[in-house]
Formats: C-alpha cells, structure tokens, sequence
C-alpha cells in the first residue's frame, strides 16, 4: 500500500486553527485534486512554505555576503566555453 505524503498516518499532533471560509473551500477543492485529506493537504502546504522561508532567508544571507554565485557560474560556463573552443581547434561549440 502506498501512502500519499502527508498522509493522516504521518499526523502527530492535533490542532484547532481558523481559517476564512474562502481558504477552507479552496483548500478542499485542491486537497480533492490531488486526493488527499484536507488535514494531509494543509500539512503539506504548510511545510512547502516553511521550506520557502527557509531558501528565502539563504538567498537573503548569501546576497548580504556579496556572493553572486550566479554570475560566477555563468562566468565560469563561459570560460569552460572558451576552452573548450580552443581544444577543438577554434571551432565553434555545437549548441
């Protein structure tokens, strides 16, 4: 049997929220969707955006210690580029 993540079996605490009656239906229709429990899609919906807060605080972090690994990875595509140009006899790259 396999069980959904998220699933009820996977619930250890029990809680009382409040939510709008306009969150709940539109967390019911998606939960349906995806054939979950209304409980298991919350969990679910709640963990995806603790995991954004988290990758947003890192992003955050990283940007304030001036780390452009972005920039630093194209820059290193294009070198690799060019080297690899310059191996193949000055041929261009296939894309």
């Amino acid at each position: 049997m396999v069980i959904p993540m998220g699933s009820l079996s996977r619930m250890t605490a029990k809680v009382t929220l409040s939510f709008t009656d306009e969150t709940i239906e539109e967390a019911r229709r998606f939960a349906k969707r995806e054939g979950l429990s209304l409980s298991a899609w919350m969990d679910q919906a709640a963990r995806e955006k603790a995991l954004r807060e988290v990758f947003t605080a890192h992003a955050a972090a990283v940007g304030r210690a001036n780390l452009d690994l972005e920039s630093a990875a194209l820059a290193d595509a294009r070198e690799v580029g060019m080297v690899n140009d310059l191996l193949s006899g000055g041929r261009p790259r296939a894309a």
